[in-house]
């Protein structure tokens, strides 16, 4: 059953037209621009190994930046309400993608790795259920049709 419905509005705007548009495969650059009411805007380009501009963000590391932040938003929630007081939190997640011999391609798999530091030592059955619980809960890993695992590091802050 829906409770609410939410909706989400961003700008990608194209800023490769170096004159001739795509005349043809190499005569653009991948680069666009990501912005949204009231936000700085976020430099995009595609991969460098698909002519993207290696400065800048592109789609797959934005993917990878939206699982993290949902994923890391429903843990710290549900680690506030279990009383576990987490005081830094550090992913570096690491996706799988796959290309077909047609070009296309997708997802095959992305792996969490927060490095969590707690104030006190808390058991690491406490955080796996926590870790789900977010899981369960975020609703980019909700979207996606691949899987998205955790592999966690527990330090105590001292």
């Amino acid at each position: 059953m829906i409770a609410k419905e939410h909706i989400y509005n961003v700008t990608v705007r194209w800023t490769g037209n170096n004159g001739t548009g795509t005349s043809d495969y190499r005569s653009y650059t991948r680069n666009h621009i990501i912005s949204a009411r009231n936000k700085p805007e976020i430099p995009g380009s595609s991969d460098p190994v698909f002519r993207g501009d290696d400065t800048k963000y592109n789609p797959e590391e934005l993917l990878l930046a939206s699982l993290s932040g949902c994923h890391m938003l429903w843990f710290l929630h549900f680690c506030a309400d279990s009383g576990v007081v987490v005081v830094d939190y550090v992913d570096n997640p690491l996706g799988i993608m796959i290309e077909m011999a047609n070009g296309g391609g997708k997802f095959k798999e992305v792996t969490l790795q927060p490095v969590i530091t707690v104030s006190r030592e808390v058991s690491p059955d406490i955080i796996e259920v926590l870790h789900q619980k977010a899981h369960e809960h975020c609703f980019i890993a909700n979207s996606v049709s691949f899987p998205v695992k955790h592999r966690t590091t527990i330090k105590i802050f001292v």
